[in-house]
């Protein structure tokens, strides 16, 4: 075998150029294999939502004073503290405030309590109490009683509220379900519904673990982030529908392999869409509820800061999987996936090259592998290519 024969031989994959993360990712050429390890994705899927629904089962949610009723008393933090707000509000009434906070920052910075529902004498005594202990002062230095505000909720409008963003939740979920079902075949459907379902429940579940009181504001923000959710899915579910078709009548190219491409070739766009929509929200939080201290806000900037991020994760890491075992599961998807899988795995024990294929789909009982192209070595009496005959053979053909 001459040297230029065992250079032409035996090219191994990692001989050719290896290409940096960004580049691969930039380039979307299917180098992320996110079908393939899709039971890894399903076991973190499962273990997120699992948390989300322990704390929502164990811990619940502090719901805000619009959802529950009761009454709100807001005064200056400047000379008072939480803990003997809390006191004066026990020694006054005889229990304990649902809740007392600080809400803002700077000359705004404020201490916020809810309770029970106060009627007129609770009210006028805890304000006075509050006035004697802490004397807040108005912009001209004067302890001011009118600095000390009062608010009461109605258990009759809480419920409202509650049923009427229950009904808009609803409402939402019925038309995306009629939506997808037009737009989308079955099974992308159901991966989708699955997306969605898993969005709302991670966003319920972080609310649950932070403790942030959910307010007309957190439900205002679960149908927008459930709206950018279903947006991500619907680029991703594209561009599969656009790679698998006509994929069956491919003898190298599996259902999960294209769909599998399709992620990578939206995976640079799906990045891009949620940063740009983070940034604003984290800007939010930021200076209006860190520096301006406006509190309303922060259950909207919160919502929708997780909801991206989560709606981001489940379009590209569990709707597009979901979606490939539904197919591989039944029907002519399943019946290709194995007729492919089994010609190369013929091609493979005859010695033959085989196929190149960017991922090869696992599940479905067929073992997954990386393939690459093997080019055999020549024997040694293969003259190379574009030389002239010699010997024997120069003499045969004359």
């Amino acid at each position: 075998m001459t040297e230029s024969t065992i250079a032409d031989a035996d090219i191994d994959q990692n001989a050719q150029p290896k290409h940096s993360f960004l580049s691969r990712l930039y380039t979307g050429t299917g180098a992320f294999d996110v079908v393939g390890r899709r039971r890894f994705y399903y076991l973190l899927t499962g273990v997120i939502v699992l948390i989300c629904l322990l704390s929502i089962v164990f811990r619940g949610f502090t719901l805000g004073i619009d959802f529950e009723g009761g009454s709100k008393i807001q005064l200056p933090a400047a000379g008072a503290s939480t803990e003997r707000v809390e006191e004066v509000y026990a020694q006054t009434l005889g229990e304990d405030p649902v809740s007392v906070q600080t809400v803002g920052s700077g000359s705004s910075e404020t201490i916020q309590i809810r309770s029970v529902a106060l009627d007129a004498d609770q009210t006028n005594r805890l304000t006075n109490a509050l006035f004697a202990e802490f004397q807040p002062k108005d912009r001209d230095g004067k302890a001011n009683p009118n600095e000390i505000s009062t608010s009461d909720v109605s258990e009759t409008w809480g419920g409202q509220i509650t049923r009427k963003a229950l009904i808009a939740l609803a409402v939402f979920l019925v038309l995306v379900t009629v939506y997808i079902a037009v737009r989308f075949e079955r099974d992308m459907a159901i991966a989708a519904l699955s997306a969605l379902f898993f969005d709302m429940a991670v966003t319920a579940g972080v609310y649950s673990i932070v403790g942030f009181e959910v307010t007309p504001a957190t439900v205002i923000g679960m149908l927008t982030i459930l709206g950018f959710s279903l947006y991500d899915s619907v680029v991703v579910f594209d561009k599969v529908e656009e790679n698998t078709r006509g994929v069956l009548h491919l003898k190298k190219k599996t259902y999960a392999e294209q769909a599998n491409l399709a992620i990578n070739q939206t995976l640079m766009r799906s990045i891009n869409t949620t940063l740009i929509g983070v940034l604003p929200v984290i800007g939010l939080m930021v200076i209006a509820v860190w520096l301006l201290g406006v509190g309303t806000l922060k259950d909207l900037a919160l919502v929708q800061l997780v909801g991206m991020i989560v709606g981001a994760y489940s379009s590209i890491f569990f709707a597009t999987p979901l979606l490939v075992s539904i197919k591989e599961r039944w029907g002519p998807v399943a019946g290709h996936t194995k007729k492919v899988l089994a010609r190369r795995d013929t091609l493979e024990s005859k010695g033959s090259a085989k196929e190149p294929a960017e991922i090869v789909a696992s599940g479905s009982g067929v073992a997954s592998s990386t393939t690459t192209t093997l080019r055999k070595a020549a024997p040694a009496d293969t003259p190379r290519p574009g030389s002239r005959p010699t010997g024997k053979r120069h003499k045969k053909r004359r």
